[in-house]
């Protein structure tokens, strides 16, 4: 930048003038930001939209999965068994099913009593076997106490702990327990001079189906107290031995019921962001940022004629529930689902699903038209950004021309003040 002489002979405030200049220099720069600012509002108003519409699009996918239609909700008549619907299961099994909680999975425990002050054994290694694993040695390192062992089995890392415990007479109990329960997780420790008993034997927990198997019936072991395997897509996990437990799983109708009402909700979502970002204030004469996008406009209209048009197999959509109210909004109607569901299961499966399908696709289709519409205004952010960065470079370059200019006229001011100076003394 120049340098400026600040009105040292004119008496005028030189940079002011410069400023005001470059304000009125500035004005095409001045617009281009404000275009920017009203483009950039653009792209977070579409923006808005768009997630929305991914709301949708998400919601009309999960409604059109099979799984969603084929979902269980099972139910135990007791509190000694949970059941629950096993996640992934593509064809679950409905049905009842009663069944006895014959015994529950115990893990493995082994003691011995122990001085707890002397060495306990004269090797310096033993091994433990789980199951039919291989041995894993035990290097105890010329230490031979109780907590020696316990601590040289704990630092292992393997499926068996061990402890030291004082018992209520005073007593000292190497204690060794399995990390699992079942019998395939039962252990065996040899090589040590010490001999163990057996507290609790590993047990694999067993549920029975009618009476004995030389009767027909038939038992289900499982290494936990959880089994997969007795109903297909339930989990049941039992707590507690006990006879007579029934388990009910039917069809989830409200799990289904839920996935529509989450469409709706969505629906509704994109209906309230497009009115939003559409909106015209008549009061101040102000419309939002999108009032006169028509493609913004036009997704109501599209979402709400998906609504109306309704499905081929089933007609009005009112029978899965899914109106149009007057006020330009979608509801649902869980009571008027559940009835028709249960009149016909497989046609309003097939209702759904083609229902969730179809907003999918809306969905999609009109998120492609927003994001086609970002992308553009973006490009043209950025076009207008170049154009105001050049801007800055030409006005840098007008205010140096000014500050010379102003520079030039101060000291040619100076020079005629002497010069004048000058010619009053010598007519003087």
């Amino acid at each position: 930048m120049g340098t400026t002489v600040d009105g040292l002979v004119s008496g005028m405030s030189t940079s002011s003038m410069i400023g005001q200049l470059m304000q009125i220099e500035a004005l095409p720069q001045t617009r281009l930001k404000s275009k920017v600012s009203s483009a950039e509002s653009v792209v977070t108003a579409y923006q808005s939209v768009n997630t929305k519409l991914a709301a949708l699009k998400t919601a009309g996918n999960d409604l059109s999965q099979l799984s969603t239609w084929r979902s269980i909700k099972p139910a135990s008549t007791s509190t000694a068994v949970t059941a629950a619907a096993t996640p992934g299961v593509t064809s679950p099994q409905t049905g009842s099913l009663t069944f006895d909680v014959a015994r529950l999975a115990k893990a493995q425990i082994s003691t011995t009593r122990v001085d707890s002050g002397a060495d306990i054994t004269s090797s310096d290694t033993f091994t433990i076997t789980i199951g039919t694993g291989d041995p894993v040695t035990i290097d105890l390192a010329g230490k031979r106490t109780a907590q020696d062992v316990s601590d040289a089995v704990n630092s292992a890392g393997i499926g068996v702990k061990s402890s030291v415990v004082k018992t209520s007479t005073g007593d000292s109990v190497l204690q060794f327990t399995s990390s699992k329960t079942g019998e395939a997780n039962a252990f065996t420790i040899d090589g040590t001079d010490f001999a163990l008993q057996t507290a609790v034997a590993a047990q694999d927990a067993m549920l029975q189906v009618g009476g004995a198997d030389e009767d027909g019936g038939y038992s289900v072991t499982s290494s936990s107290n959880t089994f997969t395997n007795l109903m297909n897509g339930v989990t049941l996990t039992a707590t507690k031995q006990e006879q007579n437990v029934t388990v009910d799983v039917g069809a989830d109708i409200s799990g289904m019921a839920d996935k529509i009402k989450a469409m709706v909700d969505a629906a509704n979502a994109v209906l309230s962001e497009v009115t939003k970002q559409t909106k015209y204030d008549a009061t101040t004469k102000k419309g939002s940022a999108l009032s006169a996008d028509f493609m913004v406009r036009q997704i109501s209209q599209n979402v709400l004629s998906a609504v109306s048009q309704g499905q081929t197999d089933i007609g009005s959509l009112s029978k899965l529930g899914v109106q149009l109210e007057k006020d330009g909004t979608l509801s649902f109607k869980k009571e008027a689902f559940e009835a028709s569901y249960n009149a016909d299961p497989d046609k309003f499966t097939d209702a759904g699903i083609a229902f969730g399908n179809t907003m999918e696709a809306l969905a999609k289709k009109q998120t492609t038209n927003v994001t086609n519409a970002v992308t553009g205004r973006k490009s043209l952010i950025d076009s207008m950004n170049d154009q105001i960065d050049n801007w800055d470079v030409r006005l840098e370059q007008r205010r140096t021309t000014l500050t010379k200019q102003y520079a030039a006229l101060e000291t040619a001011l100076s020079s005629l003040k002497s010069q004048s100076s000058y010619l009053s003394s010598q007519l003087g």
